[in-house]
């Protein structure tokens, strides 16, 4: 899933400063499963900048909305006839539904309330980390299903390197070499011969290097 973190709400309060009338507006997908966009936090988020509004002696209005979705148009499509009310959305979605929204009512500005991290797992309850970077070509078969390129610091496709001690990254003592993840994964599956063999530089045009990708399904368009 998508992990994001909420902003600072000081940030959020610079944002949204100069208007009345404010949406509120969260996601019922990857963002509500990290604590960060759902339901909930659009009901604090809303509940604190109120708060914050009567403080000042500020008299605007926050309305408080969630999607199921903010990257899928027929969910976005369903505040349609109520946008024209606000002066602004304060969305609680990842950075792709923030831009959706904003694309789909682009005389409306949208603005961001949380920061998108990563796409990742939930180890435990307020515990979410890195595991895929959408590199758009999956080595997984032959790392023993581990990432070096979310993983590992260097994204080494050949290691582990000479910085790793006692099965940890050089860069912290916490974090796992990504690499003697994979050497013990791969024992633990008896596929160790393939840990000898070298695997060829990545074709890293699959990656961000082209600029923004798609996927296009031709089989599934209408």
């Amino acid at each position: 899933m998508i992990v994001a973190d909420k902003k600072p709400i000081d940030e959020i309060i610079g944002q949204i400063k100069d208007y009345k009338n404010i949406l509120i507006l969260g996601c019922n997908e990857c963002v509500t499963v990290c604590e960060a966009g759902g339901k909930k936090e659009v009901g604090v988020l809303a509940s604190t900048l109120r708060m914050h509004a009567a403080k000042e002696g500020n008299d605007i209005k926050i309305d408080e909305k969630t999607l199921e979705r903010q990257c899928d148009p027929e969910y976005v499509e369903e505040i349609r006839d109520s946008v024209d009310q606000y002066d602004c959305i304060v969305s609680l979605a990842c950075g792709v539904g923030v831009q959706f929204t904003a694309e789909t009512y682009h005389g409306t500005p949208v603005y961001p309330g949380v920061n998108t991290c990563f796409m990742g797992a939930t180890e435990k309850r307020g515990l979410w980390v890195e595991r895929c970077q959408g590199c758009g070509q999956c080595i997984l078969a032959t790392t023993g299903g581990i990432c070096p390129v979310a993983r590992c610091a260097k994204r080494l496709f050949n290691g582990p390197c000479g910085g790793s001690t006692t099965g940890k990254c050089e860069i912290s003592k916490e974090t796992d070499c990504a690499w003697q993840l994979i050497v013990d994964r791969m024992k633990s599956l008896n596929t160790m011969d393939e840990f000898e063999k070298l695997s060829p530089i990545k074709d890293w045009s699959t990656d961000r290097a082209g600029g923004p990708r798609k996927v296009v399904r031709e089989d599934v368009q209408q």
